[in-house]
């Protein structure tokens, strides 16, 4: 990947960090440093204030594109009963298949991410999903393939 970080002068340093973090965020104080051009010691009171306020609220796992080739991942876009919202939500976050739900603008209420190891486990997600009690109508893509994610 190049080294674009030290050219981009309107990103301040708080974003390169992050930017670092979520390309790697196990990446080493030092390399941190070195990729900023700052010392470790600045990189290090940077990062501690970021997690100190709040901006980072935790570290996670990124899974390896091997694992991810072997899951099928859709955007489900559905719209909801207003009323039911909140209980669509409550039952769409105890689903391990769903991955993230974004509430959007537009024809749809809420695109949701939804992977499974299998075409039929995803397909019958997506049902479970299409039958919950404030669901009017869902469409779903199914991705193909990734071409940038941060």
């Amino acid at each position: 990947m190049p080294k674009i970080y030290a050219t981009m002068t309107k990103i301040n340093a708080d974003q390169m960090l992050l930017a670092l973090l979520r390309e790697n965020a196990r990446m080493p104080v030092a390399e941190i440093a070195r990729r900023l051009g700052v010392s470790r010691s600045t990189a290090q009171s940077r990062l501690e204030r970021l997690e100190r306020n709040g901006t980072i609220a935790g570290y996670a796992v990124k899974l390896s594109g091997g694992y991810l080739s072997n899951q099928i991942r859709a955007h489900l876009m559905v719209t909801v009963s207003p009323k039911l919202t909140a209980q669509v939500v409550k039952v769409l976050d105890s689903m391990v298949q769903v991955r993230t739900v974004h509430s959007v603008s537009g024809s749809f209420d809420m695109i949701v991410i939804v992977e499974a190891p299998s075409v039929a486990e995803l397909d019958s997600v997506i049902d479970t999903i299409g039958a919950l009690d404030g669901v009017e109508r869902t469409m779903s893509s199914i991705i193909l393939s990734t071409r940038i994610e941060r």
